[in-house]
């Protein structure tokens, strides 16, 4: 029955892998796998020799001996337990995906847009990659992908040199949200699941990821693609909301407040999520009936903002199949966690692959290589970094803040840029500029493989000062 469960597992990996040519978004096998997982626990739990058990992080002696009372009751106490803690995940996400919404309902993002004054290709190149950076680390890499490369849109009329800047911003926003808690949707799963405090992050990775997105940045603004000035297009834009500002400053406030909350309460980052969005709510609906009677002539967006409140247009906005996807794959990589295949997994590793690096640092990784984490990055330009991480999460037993999961952080969040399909910021620019993969690996892969590299030797020097 192990065998068939591997196998599910693998089929729906590949499925996801594999979307853009099959044709069938991501989240469809990620939920088939996971609903197929469980039913064969469930349908076979009396031949499982070994179970793993979630809250000790250890191997089970007993299970074999118990009945299939027993047996049912701990599946469903570990059903129930990974549930909580993927929820946990989830609901931070739609808290988060729900403020960003809100900003860009209030027109809050063009307010960017203001910044910039240059027309030379390589200061623009710098400051959007600098943007990327720093808004990936607080409003996600996605969210910040999605406003750069729009904001990118109403300035660059020609899209061979759009795209250029596209490649670069997805390198930039990747290496940003590794290095917050709140930046990547794998830092996040390793922050909730008590795996890395925000000081130790932060101080592990800020200089590998300015790295990562820097030396490429650098590399670029010297190719040709980025000499001399460009043609400005001049828009005539709509009358922005006069509360834009307010409402970027409140929003971005308030998903910053997030981690100081869980440090000052200890409570799950969820709670404090849902606080901060019910504060830029309150904002949104109190400033929402002044942006009505200044857009009331403004056409159909107008119309479409006026049925609902700030809230509810928000939350109909945000990537509803995303958080499914999630929830699918944590369940399936639970599933396989549960059965102790993924222990047995990391064992494997551990005694077979090469010890590179760990004499650097006393107590280092605890016998996992630098190099199985550096394939964990690789591999995530290939595979989705979410379920890899969600493995290695049931794979290694490392104390919280130990260096290991710090390097997880920075691999998963910054490999995924060496293809344009290894990571959610590159996937959604490459929907929004119709990049083609095979360009972006000619042309982007390589600065991306650069930073990677770069910023990886940077965590093993960084890593030797705590």
């Amino acid at each position: 029955m192990e065998a068939a469960i591997i196998l599910v597992f693998v089929m729906g990996y590949l499925a996801i892998t594999l979307e853009h040519s099959i044709k069938i978004d991501k989240l469809i096998p990620a939920l088939v796998m996971m609903a197929i997982c469980w039913a064969l626990i469930a349908l076979g739990l009396d031949t499982f020799s070994q179970w793993f058990d979630s809250g000790k992080h250890a191997l089970l002696d007993n299970f074999g001996l118990l009945g299939h009372e027993e047996k049912m009751h701990l599946m469903e106490e570990t059903l129930l337990h990974h549930l909580g803690k993927t929820s946990e995940i989830l609901v931070f996400l739609l808290g988060a995906m729900t403020i960003v919404e809100i900003i860009d309902y209030f027109d809050g993002f063009s307010t960017i847009k203001d910044f910039i004054k240059t027309k030379k290709k390589s200061k623009i190149l710098w400051i959007f990659a600098i943007l990327a950076f720093i808004l990936s680390a607080i409003i996600d890499n996605l969210t910040a992908t999605i406003v750069l490369i729009s904001i990118l849109q109403k300035i660059v009329k020609d899209r061979n040199v759009r795209i250029w800047y596209a490649g670069l911003i997805i390198i930039a926003a990747n290496a940003g949200g590794a290095w917050s808690p709140i930046g990547d949707v794998t830092t996040t799963m390793l922050w909730i699941g008590k795996k890395v405090t925000t000081g130790h992050l932060m101080g592990y990775l800020l200089l590998p990821s300015f790295l990562c997105m820097a030396v490429p940045t650098f590399i670029a603004s010297f190719l040709p693609a980025f000499k001399g000035d460009l043609d400005i297009e001049e828009i005539e834009e709509k009358k922005k909301s006069k509360f834009s500002s307010t409402m970027l400053y409140l929003g971005l406030g308030a998903i910053v407040f997030v981690p100081i909350f869980k440090v000052i309460t200890h409570l799950p980052p969820y709670v404090g999520m849902m606080l901060s969005l019910g504060v830029v709510a309150i904002f949104a609906e109190i400033y929402s009936s002044s942006k009505f009677s200044m857009t009331i002539h403004d056409s159909e967006e107008s119309d479409a903002h006026a049925q609902h409140s700030p809230v509810h247009y928000s939350l109909s906005k945000i990537e509803l199949p995303s958080i499914l996807f999630f929830l699918g794959i944590l369940m399936a990589v639970a599933a396989l966690e549960s059965l102790g295949i993924l222990f047995n997994f990391a064992g494997s590793l551990q005694e077979n692959m090469p010890m590179l690096g760990t004499e650097l640092h006393q107590g280092t990784h605890e016998g996992v290589s630098d190099l199985v984490v550096l394939l964990l990055g690789v591999g995530s330009a290939v595979i989705d970094n979410v379920p890899l991480v969600a493995a290695s999460l049931g794979m290694f037993h490392e104390p919280i803040d130990n260096e290991l999961w710090h390097f997880i952080a920075y691999s998963a969040g910054t490999g995924g840029s060496m293809l344009i399909i290894g990571s959610a910021a590159g996937v959604v620019a490459m929907g929004m500029e119709k990049i083609d993969f095979f360009w972006y690996l000619k042309k982007i892969a390589w600065l991306a493989l650069v930073g990677f590299l770069v910023g990886a030797v940077a965590f093993m020097f960084t890593r030797t000062l705590f």
